[in-house]
């Protein structure tokens, strides 16, 4: 299988002053094609941080991460926004909908951003909606879903580009678990049909269970 994902002896530090504060360290993965890998650890472990170095959200005090055979911090930001709407999809806690769009609007934009026209987006993010169950919210803001609903059109919007690879940050943390239960077997068939990789960062050791490994990160280091 190919890598879909790579990272480096990846670093991060902030510096607060006079403080410089070492958050990750010497961190290095494989991700490869279809693999659904969680990422566990305490609370301001820093796991968010790994997550946004991977997405290139932020760049690395030192190391590299490699996405479709680029080097994040080797590109300018024009093509770091390419590789975060195509190769990448992101998942968050919170859904980041965007309040005035409806759920077909929604799904759509990152193609709309990436230059489809109007309605080539629109047509293939009702195939994405239908997807994930949602054939009859397509008109619905999001304000009128339920919290799970609002998760699987984050989902669908992340999708919908057809990424190698999404990443996720405790995407089921704010759902019941009834809820999460749907959204975790929702994942697992997507991964199935379609074959993107996932890297899943949680709390939930449950959740984490269900994927094929598990990396827990301790001290700025992951540990297997």
């Amino acid at each position: 299988m190919s890598i879909v994902l790579e990272s480096l002896d990846l670093g991060k530090i902030y510096t607060e002053g006079p403080q410089r504060i070492e958050v990750l360290k010497q961190v290095s993965l494989q991700l490869r094609e279809g693999e659904q890998l969680a990422i566990l650890g305490t609370s301001g472990s820093g796991k968010t941080t790994l997550l946004n170095l991977l997405g290139g959200l932020d760049l690395p005090s030192r190391g590299r991460v490699i996405v479709a055979g680029k080097d994040l911090a080797e590109v300018d930001e024009t093509e770091r926004g390419k590789l975060r709407n195509l190769p990448l999809g992101f998942v968050y806690q919170f859904h980041h909908l965007l309040a005035e769009f409806n759920a077909l609007e929604n799904i759509a934009m990152p193609l709309l951003i990436g230059g489809f026209t109007r309605r080539g987006a629109l047509q293939k993010s009702q195939t994405m909606l239908e997807r994930v169950g949602l054939k009859d919210r397509a008109k619905h803001k999001p304000s009128e879903l339920s919290g799970g609903e609002r998760q699987r059109v984050a989902i669908a919007r992340a999708l919908v580009t057809e990424p190698a690879c999404i990443l996720l940050d405790e995407p089921t943390g704010n759902l019941d678990r009834n809820t999460a239960l749907s959204i975790q077997n929702l994942m697992a068939e997507l991964n199935e049909k379609l074959g993107t990789s996932y890297i899943v960062v949680t709390h939930d050791e449950a959740f984490a269970d269900t994927l094929d490994r598990k990396l827990f990160l301790r001290d700025g280091m992951l540990h297997g």
